[in-house]
């Protein structure tokens, strides 16, 4: 069995994540029992809520343990088994961890799932054909609830989770806009993943400033918000809600360092009349094949064209999600493995 590298998480952070809050390791893969599967992984996804795993706070899912191999979605190839239901060769994810080798167990529901790399390629299973795009597809689908006509706004646009609620605003019929920062994300957003706008919120000093601007690119209002980030740029969103509509609260960024993210506006709620529902995508299982069936279908008809961001090597992981967390990565961030 091959010698594995792992990251653990060591220590908490206090206050910003660093590099020194995690730990590597070389430890011997054990052997495998009945029933258990090997893999060698070849791609690990970083996202934001790893961030808030790593507090022992109360959330919906349990802290990440300290001294354990950091929890993270990985797609790889299956290097050994004693399942009937896997062989060496086959394509999988599983949530391995920030680690080269996983040892599963296969009777697990859930634990590992094959998937078919002939016609996506096997990293968009972390990102636009996986648990980003379900993510958007569940906030748009069944929180925001789009028609054809409609405006539907975004945070964090050059995102995984962003461009994947592009693709399916714009199947839907609707003008999408885009929040993004920096120049250089905000092309990525309209001259790629085709969005009819997109707003550099860096541009911006406050929320009414942000708002007028949002005024010019959603002249009918906003119909329905994707939140991603919080802070400034919710603030801004909720200024030019149209009345009955709904926000999708996805993730809170600017909070994920332990502050306090305000709502300057909780008002707005009342006068507009809005519905502001938070969801876990984990907890909505019954939807994945069907969002998963679309997205790919998007995919295929390079109707959705994902950008990723790719850190070669486990050594490279820590400072990748800590650029992630800084929102240096343009698409999905990855770590690739092999």
């Amino acid at each position: 069995m091959p010698q594995n590298r792992q990251f653990l998480l060591d220590s908490r952070p206090q206050g910003e994540a660093s590099a020194s809050n995690f730990k590597l390791v070389t430890v011997p893969t054990p052997p495998l029992q009945d029933g258990q599967v090997l893999v060698r992984h070849h791609y690990l996804s970083l996202d934001p809520y790893m961030r808030g795993r790593m507090d022992d706070a109360r959330s919906y899912a349990a802290p990440q343990p300290l001294g354990k191999v950091m929890v993270g979605g990985t797609v790889g190839e299956v290097a050994d088994s004693r399942s009937p239901d896997f062989a060496p060769g086959d394509k999988v994810i599983g949530m391995g961890g920030w680690q080269e080798y996983g040892v599963y167990d296969a009777a697990q529901p859930g634990a590992l799932r094959k998937v078919d790399a002939s016609r996506v390629p096997l990293s968009y299973y972390l990102g636009a054909v996986g648990m980003p795009g379900v993510t958007a597809w569940y906030g748009l689908v069944k929180i925001l609830q789009p028609k054809a006509g409609q405006t539907m706004v975004v945070s964090a646009a050059a995102g995984a989770v962003g461009s994947a609620f592009g693709a399916l605003a714009r199947a839907r019929g609707c003008r999408v806009v885009g929040i993004a920062g920096g120049d250089e994300k905000c092309s990525y957003v309209v001259g790629e993943l085709g969005f009819d706008a997109c707003l550099d919120y860096k541009r911006h000093a406050d929320a009414g400033s942000l708002a007028k601007a949002l005024r010019d690119a959603c002249p009918d209002g906003v119909h329905g918000y994707f939140e991603n980030v919080g802070g400034m740029v919710m603030d801004a969103v909720m200024l030019r809600m149209n009345d009955f509509g709904r926000i999708a609260v996805c993730g809170m960024i600017a909070g994920y360092d332990g502050k306090p993210v305000p709502m300057t506006y909780p008002q707005l709620i009342l006068r507009s009349r809005l519905t502001v529902e938070g969801f876990i995508v984990g907890e909505h299982m019954d939807v994945w094949p069907q969002a998963l069936k679309e997205l790919a279908g998007l995919v295929a008809a390079g109707t959705l064209r994902p950008r990723e961001s790719i850190a070669q090597g486990l050594e490279a992981t820590p400072e990748a999600f800590l650029g992630l967390l800084k929102g240096r990565n343009v698409g999905k961030q990855l770590v690739k493995l092999i």
